[in-house]
């Protein structure tokens, strides 16, 4: 199974994963341009996408669902309370969308999905763990880690994982103080250091590849993410790569993964 990332971050989030002979998104918060221009350097068209699994119903999550559908047959799979939400904003969506459960596995041809939830400021906001020939597990948008999230995403051969924010560089910013006490929330998004202590905790379980996701373009840095979070790695074995904004990060997901 091959992971490629083509944007993580608040501006945007959709990335690629192959494996089993099927293409499938996990998110589409880009353009569909940006992401047929993408799936191009790959080698594939927005045609060959199978499936898109949605996390949640922000908009960095589902900006690019629209124009994807009017040029792809891909199917949409959400769990009920986004796959609502889905309908309501996109009224054509219903014939394109199934619902999943949370917590029970399901399969898209070879590749076994499982959604799980992750705590965020909306009503239902999930993660996902993907096994072929490998594990890979995503957890992002999350403001604390419970132990639904853990149980998932521990063992995974690789995980992409949400490094938001540097306490400091939020807490002093320009952000009103109702958001910065939305993103602190237990609901809203995790800070490098509880991703240290997260990312520390895969390494020990066996996870190979932890990657920094979902980066905020105000109140975090690439830089800042890796110096807090690399030294929890250390003596483990475990690489560490940070996921770019908008860009392509290719990693292969598998028993001892090797990026």
């Amino acid at each position: 199974m091959k992971l490629t990332v083509f944007a993580s971050g608040s501006s945007g989030n959709c990335l690629l994963l192959s494996g089993g002979g099927t293409d499938i998104l996990i998110d589409a918060g880009i353009s569909a341009r940006r992401i047929a221009d993408m799936l191009g350097d790959c080698c594939l068209s927005l045609q060959d996408i199978t499936g898109v699994l949605i996390t949640h119903e922000h908009s960095d999550h589902i900006s690019g669902l629209s124009g994807l559908l009017r040029h792809s047959s891909a199917t949409v799979y959400a769990p009920r309370t986004v796959a609502a939400r889905l309908r309501g904003m996109l009224p054509r969506i219903d014939e394109r969308l199934r619902v999943i459960p949370v917590g029970e596995d399901f399969a898209i041809s070879r590749l076994k999905i499982r959604a799980f939830h992750t705590p965020h400021d909306t009503d239902e906001s999930v993660g996902y763990r993907v096994e072929c020939g490998g594990v890979f597990a995503i957890a992002t948008d999350m403001g604390c880690v419970t132990e639904e999230v853990r149980e998932n995403l521990l063992g995974a051969d690789a995980a992409l994982i949400e490094a938001n924010h540097d306490v400091d560089m939020l807490r002093f910013g320009r952000y009103p103080v109702f958001l910065k006490r939305r993103i602190l929330s237990e609901h809203g998004h995790l800070s490098n250091e509880d991703c240290a202590h997260l990312a520390r905790e895969l390494a020990e379980s066996g996870t190979g590849t932890i990657i920094l996701g979902h980066l905020s373009r105000e109140n975090n840095t690439p830089d800042a993410a890796m110096r807090a979070v690399g030294p929890a790695l250390a003596g483990t074995g475990a690489s560490l790569l940070c996921a770019p904004a908008f860009g392509c990060l290719e990693v292969k997901v598998e028993e001892k993964c090797l990026a």
